[in-house]
């Protein structure tokens, strides 16, 4: 197969070491291009050239920000995404059943593509922008651009950083006082306020360490959207979600909190003139707006799903 492997090197996780191994792996039996991101939406560049030239796979070696883009260059080709783990959590990778590590998760790669494991599967959208495991819209994306704006610990704190984000944002980042938008399921004419929205393509919604955190256990790939709406940001409501989340229950039995499911068509907008609503895409803050429209696209790129590391003749 001619694969290119699309690497991020200044994820938490890569290094020159594991790149290299991770490239004479894929070597020893593929065609394999190497190639480096430098900049955002770098990856989604490299994606669209490899699906243009008709290679069989791009591998995304980096965190969840660089397999969104790669996942967002393929989308509607037949040149098939996979993903290795590179980044703080891995979100989507430890999804689909990888190991966190690079090395063992490219045998179970390499197993995959042997076996012939590549399966059609839907991917969400918001205003044009595809998304694999969730976009998060308000208070979560304030989190998450905190979590940026200190870029440089992140290889270092990993998801301690995370957690003093959260809290410095909940302290005095965003303004819990009054709903910052609105968010409307077009399919069932449904409306909600919102300080909080995740919307789910799979889940769980992170990990926190090993352990998944999954805010809708029913949120699963090719089951469509779900959406997680908290009307307020009280701790009582914040921690009650937390413990069933961490238990694997659905926090739709919290107060304040709602859940859509299947939420096929999303339209979110703000509460007021004088409010912008920040968002975040696989991890990734993408900045503040006006308005958000999200929807569920059918098969909209091949992935390479693992196999069994012990079958694969290296």
């Amino acid at each position: 197969m001619r694969l290119l492997l699309v690497v991020n090197s200044f994820a938490s996780s890569v290094n020159a070491r594991n790149t290299v191994v991770v490239h004479r792996l894929l070597s020893r039996n593929h065609e394999v291009e190497i190639v480096e991101t430098n900049r955002r939406g770098h990856a989604i560049r490299f994606a669209q050239d490899a699906a243009r030239r008709g290679l069989d796979a791009v591998v995304a070696f980096g965190g969840d920000g660089t397999l969104n883009e790669v996942a967002t260059g393929l989308a509607g080709t037949t040149t098939a995404l996979a993903v290795l783990p590179g980044g703080s959590t891995n979100v989507f990778a430890r999804t689909i059943g990888m190991a966190n590590d690079p090395v063992v998760a490219t045998n179970a790669l390499l197993a995959g593509l042997q076996e012939d494991r590549v399966e059609p599967i839907g991917l969400g959208r918001v205003n044009g922008r595809f998304f694999c495991f969730h976009v998060g819209i308000g208070f979560d994306a304030a989190v998450v651009a905190h979590v940026e704006r200190h870029a440089s610990l992140k290889r270092w704190l990993g998801h301690p950083l995370f957690i003093w984000s959260s809290a410095m944002t909940w302290a005095r980042g965003y303004d819990r006082s009054r709903s910052q938008f609105a968010i409307d399921d077009l399919s069932t004419g449904q409306r909600l306020p919102g300080l909080f929205t995740v919307v789910l393509n799979t889940g769980p919604y992170t990990y926190l360490g090993n352990r998944p955190l999954d805010l809708a256990p029913g949120a699963r790939l090719q089951r469509g959207l779900t959406a997680v709406t908290f009307s307020s940001l009280r701790l009582p409501t914040l921690g009650a979600a937390l413990m069933s989340a961490v238990r694997g229950r659905s926090v739709a039995t919290v107060r304040d909190v709602t859940e859509w499911s299947p939420a096929h068509h999303l339209h979110i907008s703000a509460a007021d003139d004088d409010i912008r609503i920040p968002f975040q895409v696989d991890g990734d803050y993408l900045g503040d707006t006006e308005t958000l429209d999200i929807d569920y696209v059918e098969d909209a790129v091949r992935l390479v799903w693992p196999g069994s590391a012990s079958e694969v003749d290296l």
